[in-house]
């Protein structure tokens, strides 16, 4: 679980409520249904449920899920290794690893698998893993955009209600709120749910695929027969200057 991104919702959103004080006066259900509900039909007019839903789950990533350190896959690789070199690629079946990415090199490892087909099949693996993060980046980014344009459609519906009912002041009150919680729903939708899943999901992909491309690397390498002690100096360019040093000791 990512604690930076939970501490930045639950932190932000529990701001807003205090600001609020009594959150009664700010939840209008016709707003709600303007901006919520119309934007998850303008994105679903942009895009497709499976996509909707395929975002949905991956912008659970950025909060359930962990991107592994470089430093840690580097020790692992290199314990594979040792054991390919030591027993030969048998001996890796069975072996507890929690990557899937790399579960899938090794198990063709285990198989025997032409090293061409398998640096091929997990090239393949990676770009399907990009493009479902592309996917996800541009429903939300549909979501961003289309959030506030619903808030001011939302305000304007409240401004012509009001100015239509001007003789009946009862009428004044919903209408007001309507045009009012519209545009503050829209804001909050486009910039604290919307950008900040963004970023994280940007930086998601990246480490993702830094560290496939690691993870390919080594798989190569320790299928070309390659001597695992050669291995962290061969993949130290995955790593942060700051730790290099940390890994080369372990």
């Amino acid at each position: 679980m990512d604690i930076a991104t939970l501490i930045g919702f639950v932190g932000t959103f529990g701001l807003i409520l205090m600001a609020m004080g009594d959150p009664s006066p700010f939840v209008d259900m016709p707003s709600v249904y303007i901006v919520l509900g119309g934007t998850t039909t303008a994105v679903l007019a942009r895009s497709s449920i499976p996509d909707l839903i395929g975002a949905i789950g991956t912008g659970l990533k950025t909060l359930l899920g962990k991107v592994d350190d470089p430093g840690k896959l580097i020790e692992q690789l290199v314990e594979l290794g040792t054991i390919a070199r030591k027993d030969g690629m048998i001996a890796l079946e069975g072996q507890d690893i929690k990557n899937t990415f790399l579960a899938k090199g090794i198990r063709m490892l285990v198989d025997g698998t032409d090293g061409a087909l398998v640096k091929k099949a997990m090239e393949v693996e990676k770009t399907n893993i990009e493009s479902r993060h592309a996917v996800a980046l541009s429903v939300f980014e549909s979501a961003k955009e289309i959030a506030p344009a619903m808030g001011m459609i939302g305000t304007l519906v409240g401004l012509v209600l009001m100015l239509g009912n001007m003789s009946d002041p009862k009428s004044i009150g919903p209408a007001m709120a309507v045009a009012l919680l519209t545009t503050m729903y829209g804001a909050i939708v486009a910039n604290v749910l919307c950008i900040p899943l963004i970023q994280k999901l940007q930086q998601l992909d990246f480490k993702e695929k830094c560290n496939n491309e690691l993870i390919i690397e080594a798989v190569m390498f320790i299928q070309s027969g390659g001597n695992p002690r050669l291995m962290p100096d061969v993949l130290m360019g995955y790593v942060a200057p700051k730790k290099r040093a940390a890994v080369k000791t372990e």
